[in-house]
């Protein structure tokens, strides 16, 4: 008779209990790992809701969850652009870029009416598939060109570029330092407060003849950080590269000088004096400034000049005004008149605190005194785009063979001819009347103005200009 064993059946449970383990413990660090930073999505999947396009007429659409675009033929750069702006964030997005295409993803960037006809200009993280291979390294799209490009020893960030394959970037902008990232790879980190605020802007490059139309750039999974940015951002291991009183290679390659080397008085003296001011101005963290002594003209350390004349020439500076602050650049100086009380004589790009400094409302001729006038002969468009007091505006002058232009942050406000009859007509009812020839030397030297006040400059840059 056969036995009938009760004995339960052995079951093998050795490999679903490895199997069970295996998946906790992806699982477990699957939570360990999932993301909580606060990101908001730029991109909904759909529509192009919260986009405008700028610039050329490159075509965007959305497929299959991602913004796709397209090259067109005899049109200019196209920017496709947040309608929201932007001042320190964390960005992150991914691209899929034609091999052929040169694209970017504009950071802090503008279009203003006065500025190239509302022409986009601002930070640009690079995309660039060419063998160059400079992805990630940021330019400066319709300004100064290249700022960061990836240097030769940076080959890790050159080699992370995905031919025909998503690319992930993090960009960061935090007060004045941008850092970016390639695939997680560190590609950029700078120093440059050009911008404090702007947009972002998906690029489409312009094409030449040669260039195939239709070819594309997709986007997907475009997502900011803009709270607790302290606390997400990232340490990078390149070496940090400061733009501030230091020219980039464009500006090199173009002639432009830098005119003070943000560190010593080099190149500069007291108007007065063969030697810089013992007193009365003070260079610190790349900044030069005139102290304050009361409002009082030449009173402290007195006006200072470049030790070099200069012919034609176009001049560029950053300034910061205090409330109530006067002061000036003055060019075709010659220190040699009115050495005794006062300023030096020269034509001045005057700098002001139009809304509390009464002499905006002075002058020989109405207007002429207030911010980027020229002093007392030729006012200032009334719409120029002022900073507000305590943040930096940008000054520019150009002057060839007598033909001068002044600039405010990126805008043209005056122009005049020099030795022209209607110049002798304003000089000749000015302050500058018993002067001789006033402003008419062919070359003089460059000043900032000690009016008694507090102001600072920077980025303080010259490129001489040769006659035709």
């Amino acid at each position: 008779m056969k036995r009938t064993s009760n004995r339960i059946p052995s079951i093998t449970f050795g490999p679903i209990i490895l199997l069970v383990l295996i998946s906790l413990f992806f699982y477990s660090c699957a939570e360990q790992e999932k993301d909580d930073t606060p990101w908001v999505s730029l991109f909904d999947g759909e529509t192009l809701n919260g986009w405008t396009q700028k610039g050329g007429e490159a075509t965007y659409e959305v497929r299959e969850g991602t913004i796709v675009g397209s090259t067109v033929s005899n049109t200019p750069n196209s920017f496709l652009t947040s309608d929201k702006m932007y001042g320190d964030f964390i960005l992150e997005l991914e691209y899929k870029v034609d091999s052929s295409m040169n694209s970017g993803i504009q950071i802090r960037s503008n279009s203003y009416p006065h500025y190239r006809n509302g022409r986009v200009h601002g930070y640009q993280i690079e995309i660039d598939p060419s063998d160059r291979a400079w992805s990630a390294g940021i330019y400066d799209e319709s300004r100064r060109g290249w700022l960061h490009p990836l240097s030769d020893e940076n080959t890790a960030a050159k080699q992370a570029f995905k031919q025909n394959g998503w690319n992930h970037y993090r960009i960061e902008a935090l007060g004045d330092t941008l850092k970016t990232w390639i695939n997680g790879v560190p590609a950029s980190y700078l120093v440059d407060d050009q911008t404090a605020s702007g947009f972002i802007g998906l690029q489409v490059h312009a094409i030449n003849k040669e260039q195939k139309e239709g070819t594309e750039i997709i986007w997907k999974n475009i997502r900011i950080l803009t709270d607790s940015l302290d606390r997400y951002a990232q340490n990078s291991p390149l070496p940090l590269i400061n733009n501030t009183n230091r020219l980039t290679k464009n500006e090199s390659d173009q002639g432009w000088e830098m005119l003070w080397d943000g560190q010593t008085t080099k190149g500069w003296r007291g108007a007065k004096s063969e030697n810089f001011p013992e007193k009365g101005w003070a260079i610190e963290g790349g900044v030069l400034t005139v102290l304050s002594s009361g409002g009082e003209e030449s009173a402290a350390g007195g006006d200072i000049v470049t030790t070099e004349k200069y012919n034609d020439f176009e001049l560029m500076l950053d300034f910061k005004l205090t409330e109530g602050a006067n002061s000036g650049i003055k060019y075709y100086v010659d220190t040699e008149l009115n050495k005794g009380s006062g300023s030096s004589i020269g034509l001045e790009y005057q700098i002001l605190d139009d809304e509390k400094h009464p002499d905006a409302k002075k002058g020989s001729h109405e207007g002429s005194r207030t911010v980027a006038s020229l002093y007392d002969l030729v006012q200032a468009d009334v719409n120029k785009p002022t900073n507000p007091i305590g943040e930096w505006n940008t000054a520019h002058i150009i002057s060839k063979n007598n033909q001068v232009e002044h600039y405010l942050n990126g805008a043209k406000v005056l122009e005049y001819q020099r030795k022209s009859d209607i110049y002798r007509k304003l000089v000749s009812e000015s302050k500058y009347l018993t002067w001789p020839n006033f402003g008419e030397l062919e070359s003089g030297q460059i000043l900032l103005q000690d009016h008694g006040d507090h102001v600072s400059f920077k980025n303080i840059k010259i490129k001489p200009l040769t006659n035709n």
